[in-house]
């Protein structure tokens, strides 16, 4: 197997999503929809040209930077204020607000890029009895403040890139396994398996820039996730760099010798060690991919449709169900976003995937379930404009604050029997928080991914900023997530804890789940010094 590497993929511009040449522009019926109905008018801040912007002097003495320069080499390290603006953190709503003050960022003090595990090894131990913190930096695109270079007492931060780990070492095609380096994105990762009629199959909305080990360290799921499952069920094995030495879990598909220690590093966030490989279930390409989508009259029919459909294992690839209020604006298929071309009832999304045979038989099955819970196909078109934009949201996302529109999301998940309980109680939350700040909101909901047992809601919410658009949005925020866990849901279903959702942790897992992940913490990384203040309450 070929390890040659792609030229190496900067990060993230600093202040917004993605590629700049992406940018969106607002059309009249949305700005419209806007001033109207939200009374948004200018942004409280306008985005800084990146010369104007103030980086906080790095800490980190010249003598560390040799000794480290020693390790990976002088040309990977780098203390220079354009190298640690792209990393100074991720790509959430505040995140992007803060780019826009011109007070000095906080950023990491150096960027470190190292290209073997040896060469991780040699740079954790370092840190580590030189109090130096490390933020592990795969595609930057957390939306939870896990990669906020939190220093929690340490003399400095490191932001640790792994963007020289983008190849793939090894296909086993017979058993349907790849390994790949953890610095890997998504699209290098299809394009490498394509080569060989393989695919993973996982494609959140961060899938242009996020990486292999990222998706991993978050336990992200993707939209493709009913079809293909989460990204730890396509997991099989990991290679894992800590302060105490480097752990290969995965022996075979399965085993009874004890607890699964790849479930500790999965969805560790970077906080117990630094995922460098990942080896992951991997698939053929399939033969045809057949996409539909679906009126029902309202949420709460278009939900038992879904759970049906789940339950009696007839569900596509892909399944989403827009509300009332997302399928109204059209915010399902962000190219037609406030057009209406979508009036009444909600939206429901299916892609169907695999051989010409299987995937008509499986339509055949989804349809019969879906008509008789009410449903009315509307054909192909709105499933291919949904796949012709589904990751482009952030860009609009970006375009909203522009204007002065505040626009940010949320998710969570619980039963089925639960569902409509939580929806309503973080709904409410939401509203009344941002209504008792004096602004109008619009609140929206979508089934993201579906499970036998329950499925998953992704808020978006949408209202004008106040004159402090970060605590307005901190007390929305607060609100929900108290909402969530009296309303029996889950802090996070796909985005992570980080340090956002950190307060909730013990409210979720307990005291004594709480000191377990101490007690590992300890274990692996004794100084503490791996992304310090994400994840562990």
């Amino acid at each position: 197997m070929s390890t040659e590497k792609s030229a190496l993929q900067p990060p993230m511009q600093w202040d917004a999503w993605g590629d700049p040449a992406k940018k969106r522009e607002l059309s009249d019926a949305v700005v419209a929809l806007l001033t109207g109905f939200l009374g948004v008018s200018a942004p409280k801040q306008s985005r800084l040209a990146i010369g104007d912007v103030r980086v906080t002097p790095s800490a980190l003495s010249q003598a560390h930077v040799d000794a480290l320069a020693d390790v990976v080499g002088a040309e990977y390290i780098t203390t220079e204020d354009s190298d640690r603006i792209l990393r100074a953190g991720g790509k959430s709503t505040p995140d992007l607000l803060r780019r826009r003050s011109t007070e000095p960022q906080d950023a990491p003090d150096a960027v470190v890029t190292p290209g073997t595990d040896a060469e991780v090894e040699q740079v954790l131990r370092y840190c580590g009895a030189n109090k130096i913190a490390v933020v592990p930096f795969g595609g930057g695109t957390s939306v939870v403040g896990g990669l906020d270079p939190i220093r929690d007492g340490f003399d400095a931060v490191l932001s640790l890139d792994l963007r020289r780990f983008d190849q793939l070492v090894s296909l086993d095609e017979e058993s349907g396994i790849a390994t790949f380096g953890g610095g890997t994105t998504g699209p290098r990762a299809e394009e490498l398996l394509h080569e060989h009629g393989f695919s993973v199959g996982h494609f959140p909305q961060s899938f242009l820039f996020a990486t292999l080990g990222g998706f991993a360290a978050t336990r992200s799921s993707g939209q493709a996730s009913t079809g293909y499952g989460r990204f730890e069920d396509m997991v099989q094995g990991l290679t894992v760099v800590t302060p105490s030495g480097v752990l290969e879990t995965g022996r075979a598909p399965a085993s009874a010798a004890g607890p699964d220690l790849g479930e500790l590093f999965v969805g560790s966030e970077g906080t117990f060690g630094v995922i460098t490989h990942v080896r992951v279930r991997v698939h053929r390409l399939p033969e045809t991919t057949v996409r539909e989508g679906w009126s029902f009259p309202d949420f709460a029919t278009g939900a038992a449709a879904l759970r049906e459909l789940v339950q009696e294992g007839s569900a596509p690839t892909v399944l989403r169900l827009s509300d009332e209020a997302e399928s109204g604006v059209n915010l399902a298929t962000t190219d037609k976003i406030g057009e209406n071309a979508f009036t009444g009832g909600c939206l429901g999304i299916t892609t169907y995937e695999g051989t010409a045979s299987h995937t008509a038989e499986r339509m055949a099955e989804a349809r019969a379930i879906l008509t008789a819970h009410g449903g009315t196909s509307l054909g192909a078109e709105p499933g291919n404009s949904w796949e012709h934009g589904r990751f482009d949201a952030p860009y609009l996302r970006d375009a909203l604050l522009d204007v002065g529109a505040l626009c940010e999301t949320l998710e969570t998940a619980t039963t089925w029997g639960n569902l409509a309980n939580l929806r309503s109680s973080v709904t409410e939350a939401l509203t009344k928080a941002l209504v008792e700040q004096g602004t109008q909101p619009l609140v929206m909901c979508h089934i993201s991914h579906t499970y036998k047992t329950g499925a998953s809601l992704y808020f978006t919410v949408v209202c004008a900023q106040t004159e402090d658009p970060i605590a307005q949005w901190h007390t929305a925020k607060t609100a929900a997530g108290d909402a969530i866990i009296a309303a029996g849901g889950t802090i996070t279903h796909h985005h992570a804890v980080g340090a956002d959702h950190r307060p909730w942790m013990k409210d979720e897992i307990g005291e004594l789940g709480a000191n377990i992940l101490r007690a590992v913490k300890n274990a692996v990384d004794p100084a503490g010094i791996l992304n310090p203040g994400k994840l562990i309450p």
